[in-house]
C-alpha cells in the first residue's frame, strides 16, 4: 500500500485490467488506498487474485482482446458494487518479435494491435453504456510517450498502437464530455516494471538506450504512474478530458540530456 492520505475515491468502483503486475498493480493499490472498490482483470489467476486479497477487491480472470470476457468483467462490477464508475485500461505486451518494419512478421503485428489497441475499444465500447446511464464517468487509457514521439528503439506494432490508444481517446473524450463521461489517454515514459526489466535482461544495450533521453536520467516508478492515474479518475482532474496525459521525466521534451 502507498503512504497516500488522499481520499478521493472513497466508494467508487474502478475496474483495472493488466491489474496484477507493474503500473496496473500499483494503480490497484493507490485506487484502494483512496477509498475505491476494485475489480481487477488480467490473465494471470495467481497473481490477480494475490493483488485482490490484498485490497478486498475481485479479481476476474479475463482476455482483453475477448469481447464476451470484456463485457462479463464490467458486468461483474457492476452486479457486485453497483456502479462502474472508473476504467483504467491498461493491459498492454511490448514482445521481443514486435521490431523494426523490416523485421517484424504480420502475426506479430496483429497480436500487439489486439491487446494494446482492440483491448482499448473492447473496454471503452463495454463501459461507456454504464457510465452514461449513471451521467459520470472516468476512463483512463494507457498510451504511451511513443504516441508523441519515436521510440528510441523500433517497436513499430507497439508504437503504432499506443498512437491509435491516444487517438481513439481524444475521440472519445470529445464525444462524450457532455454526457458526464471523461476519457484520458495516459502516456507513461519508461517505466521501472517487470516488462522493462526483462528488456533488460535481454538486451541491456537496447534497454540502456532509453536512458539517454530522460531528463531526470532514471525511469519512473510504477507508484508515480498510479499517483497520475489517480489524479485523472478523481474529481480533482474534472475539466480535463481527451487529453494526452505525460508522465514521462521530461523525455518528450528532451532531445539528448547531458551527463
Amino acid at each position: 500500500m502507498s503512504d497516500s492520505k488522499c481520499r478521493r475515491l472513497v466508494g467508487r468502483v474502478a475496474v483495472v485490467t493488466g491489474g496484477a503486475s507493474g503500473i496496473g498493480l500499483a494503480t490497484v493499490r493507490r485506487f484502494a488506498d483512496e477509498g475505491a472498490l476494485v475489480v481487477i482483470g488480467d490473465v494471470d489467476p495467481s497473481a490477480g487474485e494475490a493483488a485482490a486479497a490484498e485490497v478486498g477487491g475481485l479479481f476476474i480472470k479475463t482476455d482483453v482482446t475477448n469481447a464476451e470476457q470484456v463485457a462479463a468483467m464490467f458486468q461483474v462490477a457492476k452486479d457486485t458494487y453497483g456502479s462502474v464508475d472508473i476504467a483504467f485500461n491498461n493491459a498492454g505486451i511490448s514482445p521481443p518479435d514486435d521490431d523494426s518494419i523490416l523485421e517484424t512478421g504480420i502475426d506479430a503485428w496483429r497480436r500487439v494491435q489486439e491487446v494494446n489497441l482492440t483491448s482499448v475499444f473492447l473496454c471503452c465500447k463495454a463501459v461507456l453504456p454504464y457510465m452514461l446511464k449513471q451521467g459520470k464517468g472516468s476512463i483512463i487509457n494507457t498510451a504511451s510517450f511513443v504516441a508523441t514521439m519515436a521510440a528510441a528503439t523500433s517497436q513499430i506494432s507497439y508504437t503504432a498502437s499506443k498512437g491509435g490508444v491516444l487517438a481513439m481517446s481524444r475521440e472519445l473524450g470529445v464525444q462524450f464530455a457532455r454526457s458526464g463521461v471523461r476519457v484520458n489517454a495516459l502516456s507513461p515514459g519508461p517505466v521501472n516494471t517487470p516488462l522493462l526489466i526483462e528488456l533488460f535482461a535481454k538486451d541491456p544495450e537496447r534497454a540502456a538506450r532509453r536512458l539517454v533521453h530522460i531528463p531526470f536520467g532514471r525511469f519512473g516508478e510504477p507508484n508515480e504512474i498510479a499517483a497520475a492515474v489517480a489524479f485523472l479518475a478523481s474529481d480533482d482532474s474534472s475539466f480535463i478530458t481527451a487529453s494526452n496525459f505525460l508522465v514521462d521525466g521530461g523525455i518528450s521534451g528532451a532531445y539528448v540530456t547531458p551527463l
